[in-house]
């Protein structure tokens, strides 16, 4: 499992580190792994010219040291200087014993524009707000240039422990972090500006119930996923209710019960308006008329895709004791005291704009800051809650780690694929998951299944439906 960590934490594990080490080893080990990743990025380092873009704090250390690496290896290294009278000096001499040479930033856009290669390293972790001005204006000639970009532990101008973006901001192609994932480099619209992220580890131990947040790989998903024994009959693997859908809807319904026929449990009941769709293309599904109380035993409801406006029939399944997933009108439908209230767990299923709905903010808000956004709805209505977006999260009620998916392609941005993920989620719940491991493994396999279905191109919710079977093998290799 990949872990993120606070800021306070990772200096904290820092600091207990440097006092075991030689002074400046730890900023040394830092420096050689991001000159190994600058020169894996240049291919020939010879002749290339470097520009490093270098703040006030460790940060412009580490850059400065491995300036002095490449530059000992024929590159051509410029440091542009944002703040001289505190930049790191044993880093500086460094750079100029080996050859390359310091400028100030108002000689940095020259520099800028021959670069090859630019390395960020103006703002370290602990930076708040956007860039200032003088940096601004730097990273703008940085994204005319076309140069590669190369970011130290982090791209200045996010925040490292929340993922916000509050201004000007540096893209890098590729960032190299130090000891420990922060969360911006994992959540959006931070993640963005991350590039593809390298991991360079350098000795630092944050203890692991530190963390806040979490992204499950491939084993932590194997483990997780429901296996039937020998003995196992479609009862005991679990039956989850779908209660979706309406005249207006039927396809929300149709869709729902594609995810949960594919999600592990041994049968699925529909209840709603739509049976017949659902009968027409999966006839292995229990239909009812009865309503979600008569329509027999199940151990997971899912309930609100394409209901409309019939809370009845959401009141009715939240009044069940197993536990209930609400996604799309559920949301707007459910009474959030009866949420509160529940003695069974629920998982709620929103996106950005369903968030923002029930925050009583705008969609935007929601967006600039995912992972307030979701920890906020977990604590207002007591319950899971499954953020759906460019980065998919899932916070518990109680606090604790909050989980992040790493899979998906933006082609899922496409009508009917978050009911395909309320079906697979909630049958991963009738199968005996809790359902902060149901909603991450649904949005795993929700995800891979997506990447798999497009292949580049644009796809249908059905058709990632129909690779969640691939996604699952795959997972379990």
């Amino acid at each position: 499992m990949r872990t993120a960590y606070s800021v306070e934490t990772v200096r904290t594990a820092e600091r207990a580190l440097m006092a075991r080490l030689p002074e400046g080893a730890l900023m040394q080990r830092a420096a050689a792994g991001l000159a190994a990743a600058c020169a894996g990025l240049l291919g020939r380092v010879s002749g290339s010219r470097v520009v490093l873009l270098v703040g006030s704090g460790d940060n412009g250390g580490d850059a400065l040291y491995a300036g002095a690496r490449l530059a000992r290896r024929g590159a051509a290294v410029t440091a542009v200087l944002l703040a001289p009278e505190r930049t790191h000096p044993a880093g500086l001499a460094a750079l100029r014993r080996a050859g390359g040479r310091a400028v100030t930033a108002d000689r940095g856009e020259e520099a800028i524009a021959r670069a090859r290669l630019v390395v960020d390293g103006i703002v370290g972790i602990g930076g708040k707000g956007g860039l200032r001005p003088d940096a601004a204006r730097l990273a703008e000639a940085v994204a005319r240039s076309g140069a590669a970009v190369v970011a130290v532990d982090l791209p200045s101008g996010v925040d490292a422990d929340t993922g916000e973006v509050r201004g000007a901001a540096l893209r890098a192609d590729l960032t190299v972090t130090f000891g420990a994932y922060k969360p911006g480099l994992l959540v959006d619209p931070a993640r963005e500006y991350a590039g593809v992220v390298r991991f360079v580890g350098i000795g630092i131990e944050p203890p692991p119930a530190d963390a806040v947040l979490q992204a499950l790989q491939h084993a932590d998903v194997a483990r997780l996923l429901p296996t039937p024994e020998a003995e196992s009959d479609k009862y005991r693997r679990g039956v989850v209710g779908i209660a979706a859908g309406s005249a207006r809807y039927p396809g929300a319904a149709v869709l729902a019960v594609s995810g949960a026929l594919r999600g592990g449990a041994g049968a699925v009941r529909y209840v709603g308006p739509a049976g017949d769709a659902v009968l027409a293309r999966f006839p292995e599904t229990l239909v009812s008329d009865a309503g979600p109380a008569k329509a027999g035993r199940v151990q997971a409801w899912v309930t609100g895709p394409g209901a409309g406006d019939d809370a009845a029939t959401v009141a009715e399944v939240l009044a069940a004791d197993v536990p209930v997933l609400l996604d799309a009108d559920g949301l707007r439908l459910a009474d959030r005291d009866t949420v509160r209230g529940r003695t069974a767990p629920t998982l709620m299923t929103p996106h950005a704009g369903e968030a923002a709905a029930l925050l009583g903010v705008r969609r935007e808000e929601v967006e600039a800051a995912r992972l307030a956004a979701v920890r906020e709805l977990a604590a207002r209505y007591r319950t899971t809650v499954l953020l759906k977006g460019s980065t998919t999260l899932v916070a518990g009620p109680g606090g604790g780690p909050v989980r992040v998916n790493p899979t998906g392609t933006p082609w899922l941005a496409t009508a009917g694929s978050g009911d395909v993920l309320s079906g697979l989620a909630g049958s991963l719940l009738a199968a005996g998951l809790d359902p902060l491991d149901a909603g991450s493994v649904a949005a795993y396999l929700h995800g891979l299944a997506g990447r798999l279905a497009a292949r580049g191109a644009p796809v249908g919710a059905h058709d990632v439906a129909a690779r969640i079977p691939d996604a699952w093998r795959n997972v379990r290799g």
